[in-house]
């Protein structure tokens, strides 16, 4: 049985990629087809390679991390480096995202306060303008006053 194998074209589409995308991962060493002439083969192991590289860069590694790793599993040797490295940058990944999310979090208070106090000081200025209407005289601003 022959092993299946998958154009450029066939696999932009399914990953929802450009064939520039897929041709950069070829140049980063993610992906490596069989040439046919002038037409690139991509191997069922190209394909998974793609599809880790894709949840790789969803989870915020970088595509050097993601090869190095891709690469790890490529190897015959055992899977406990390949594992520790890959939690290695898990981690990595996670703590500098709690960090950021710290941020965002403080962040988010703080714009939080100021509409606090912002819709605070707009009642206030609100009251004040209703007062000044249903004040005898009408529309008079409460600042103003004749000589």
């Amino acid at each position: 049985m022959p092993a299946q194998t998958f154009t450029i074209s066939q696999l932009a589409k399914e990953f929802d990629l450009t064939t520039r995308a897929i041709r950069f991962y070829e140049d980063m060493g993610l992906l490596s087809p069989e040439r046919a002439g002038l037409q690139r083969v991509y191997s069922a192991r190209d394909r998974a390679r793609l599809t880790l590289t894709l949840r790789a860069k969803r989870l915020g590694l970088t595509l050097v991390e993601a090869k190095d790793i891709l690469d790890m599993y490529d190897s015959p040797r055992d899977t406990v480096p390949q594992l520790e490295k890959f939690l290695g940058v898990l981690g990595s990944h996670r703590a500098q995202l709690e960090a950021q999310l710290a941020e965002l979090q403080a962040n988010l208070a703080e714009v939080r306060e100021h509409e606090k106090k912002g819709r605070a000081t707009l009642a206030k200025a609100q009251k004040a303008v209703k007062a000044t209407k249903d004040a005898p005289g009408g529309e008079r601003t409460p600042d103003t006053t004749t000589h």
